[in-house]
């Protein structure tokens, strides 16, 4: 399937507002002021959903215990096996035809989900390297065709939501350990440096994707996103940071705008699949929606 097919599945709608900045601080690009931002994730690449690509996760249908993302993937196939099938498929999701045929479609923006485990791997964990050159030949097709990236750190240490997505399912585990937290910064410095590598390129850094509001202290999100800060701005001054809003609601979005932070936006994403009203909506109801909660 290609990888254009593929990317049409729209799994959530972002919304972003200004934080802690006004419009005329925001970054040399994002949006190039006036500009409509037509975008996409290209989801299932670094990050392994089995929903994206099932073909991977074929062969444990029905098997127990199950194999549901990245994490219990390289458990299964151990790293040997697990590093040579996922280099085949870094190879191969997403090509340079893909990044052509995006851009003449009109679309300007790409998110680029990855997890920490590109950047900081324990012996004790499963995942297996090499993301890296391979990141950094999409963003050098993204170049060629006049595409920008948001790089999207979507998975910690210990999970911050549970989901598939975030490299492990199962409990959020991510604020109990300092190291934990210590690591997914280290990893947001790690995309602060592809950044500054890819200066046209790279516009924004996601510091996390969807910390769980349900599972996670209040206080430890808000210092996470404090301290990450501070880490990506000394490798990347200029970078516009992205922070989701951990699905606060948006009475409580006041508390992301920090005092002396700049060029920053806050996400919040509304899901248009795995809702069941949504589903069933048309082209052009799904539009209408999106316009009302963004109304809203």
């Amino acid at each position: 399937m290609r990888a254009l097919a593929r990317l049409s599945a729209v799994v959530a709608v972002v919304f972003v507002t200004f934080a802690g900045s006004s419009p005329s601080d925001l970054s040399r690009r994002f949006g190039n002021g006036k500009d409509i931002i037509r975008g996409v994730n290209l989801g299932g690449l670094f990050v392994l959903e089995p929903w994206i690509k099932p073909s991977l996760f074929k062969q444990w249908e029905g098997n127990s215990p199950q194999v549901v993302d990245e994490w219990t993937y390289c458990a299964a196939l151990g790293k040997n096996e697990c590093a040579s099938r996922l280099k085949q498929h870094w190879s191969t999701w997403v090509t340079e035809s893909d990044i052509a045929t995006l851009a003449k479609l009109g679309l300007n923006y790409l998110r680029i989900p990855i997890g920490y485990w590109a950047f900081t791997v324990k012996d004790d964990e499963p995942y297996v390297q090499g993301q890296i050159p391979y990141l950094k030949k999409v963003l050098g097709w993204m170049r060629k065709y006049n595409l920008y990236a948001v790089l999207d750190l979507h998975g910690v240490p210990g999970s911050q939501n549970g989901f598939d997505n975030s490299g492990k399912r199962g409990e959020v585990r991510w604020q109990q350990t300092q190291e934990n937290i210590d690591r997914s910064i280290q990893a947001s410095v790690g995309l602060a440096k592809i950044a500054a590598e890819y200066p046209n390129v790279v516009d924004a850094i996601e510091l996390v994707n969807e910390p769980a509001s349900w599972a996670l202290s209040r206080e430890g999100i808000l210092d996470y996103y404090k301290r990450s800060y501070s880490a990506v701005r000394d490798v990347a001054p200029s970078v516009t940071i992205v922070i989701h809003d951990a699905f606060f609601s948006p009475s409580d979005w006041p508390q992301f705008n920090v005092p002396g932070w700049s060029n920053v936006i806050l996400d919040t994403h509304t899901y248009h699949v795995f809702v069941k009203d949504r589903l069933v909506l048309s082209r052009d109801d799904h539009l209408k929606a999106t316009c009302q909660d963004a109304s809203n």
